[in-house]
């Protein structure tokens, strides 16, 4: 069985695998252009099909039901299929799932992956040798899981028949440039208008909002410093390196963490690799010490007591509780 370029008709069709929890804002954003694309210009240009693990409604992880045309094991060879993930992408790269996309992979289906959509073609071995993306907040815990793959923390990445993009509205992005390429320019942005997006943003913008913005703080040595905090996460910077590196005396920096964030810098910093560390328990399958090492601590057993106190419980009980 070969994959179509189109169906009948010129029809670029399309497949969603929704795997369980997966988040229905990047869905609706990947969706909503396609829609749109073919309104405006007054034709099927795309046509849509959504499967989930079972063949029943998939729930997103919001708690909303979305309709399926199928089970993602009976998926024909569509030329286009996208796996839409969310919260807990570990626990749903079952064999069947690889299968299926090893096997659309081999029929010649062009493969995207939407917000940790990504973790699950890679589990698959289907991402070597091109560049990939995922969101931020798994980005740390995916190049731990698969150090050989080309990963960046782009917006979306298109690298010849592999897309993939961070979720959010990251995906409206990326639908918005693969229109423009397939169609035209004038089209993408006639439908970014009719969606009220003013501006399409680039792949290669950043994914988090800017640290001034995220912190409601200007002042730049500060944001420098945290900047440093956020960039050495697995192996911490002393207060005086951090310090010489704004251009701070190491008193200085302390009056400012606690003037603007009411920390000193080293608890902030702590408190920083513990909330990293914290996702990598619950949202990864990393050993223990993988997680403590990753994060800055050169121990399990300090990984542990710092947790504990920050959190009230072992990192063992955090991986319990949320799993």
């Amino acid at each position: 069985m070969k994959s179509e370029t189109k169906a009948p008709g010129g029809t670029h069709r399309i497949g969603f695998c929704l795997l369980p929890e997966f988040s229905s804002l990047a869905f609706i954003s990947a969706v909503e252009p396609l829609r749109l694309a073919n309104r405006l210009s007054d034709k099927t240009i795309y046509s849509w099909e959504c499967f989930s693990i079972d063949g029943k409604p998939a729930v997103s992880s919001a708690g909303i039901e979305f309709s399926v045309q199928g089970c993602i094991n009976d998926m024909p060879a569509l030329p286009t299929v996208f796996t839409c993930g969310g919260i807990n992408i570990h626990k749903h790269t079952e064999p069947h799932i690889i299968a299926t996309l090893r096997r659309l992979s081999s029929h010649g289906s062009s493969l995207g992956a939407i917000c940790t959509g990504p973790h699950v073609l890679a589990k698959a071995g289907l991402l070597k040798g091109y560049r990939c993306t995922i969101h931020w907040e798994n980005l740390s815990g995916f190049i731990e899981d698969f150090p050989d793959l080309d990963i960046t923390s782009e917006l979306f990445e298109i690298d010849r028949n592999r897309y993939t993009c961070a979720g959010g509205t990251a995906s409206l992005d990326m639908m918005l440039s693969l229109i423009a390429n397939e169609t035209s320019q004038e089209l993408a942005l006639a439908v970014a208008d009719q969606l009220i997006y003013h501006r399409i943003r680039e792949g290669t913008e950043r994914q988090r909002m800017e640290l001034r913005a995220r912190l409601g703080i200007s002042h730049p040595k500060l944001l420098a410093a945290i900047a440093c905090m956020e960039d050495n996460l697995e192996e911490p910077l002393s207060c005086s390196d951090l310090a010489t590196k704004v251009g701070l005396s190491t008193r200085q920096l302390e009056r400012l963490f606690q003037k603007y964030l009411d920390y000193s810098p080293t608890r902030y910093y702590l408190g920083l690799r513990l909330d990293r560390a914290r996702y990598l328990l619950t949202q990864t399958s990393l050993p223990i010490i993988e997680v403590a090492l990753a994060c800055g601590f050169v121990s399990a057993s300090h990984f542990s007591k710092c947790h504990r106190e920050h959190f009230g419980r072992t990192p063992s009980d955090e991986r319990r509780v949320r799993h």
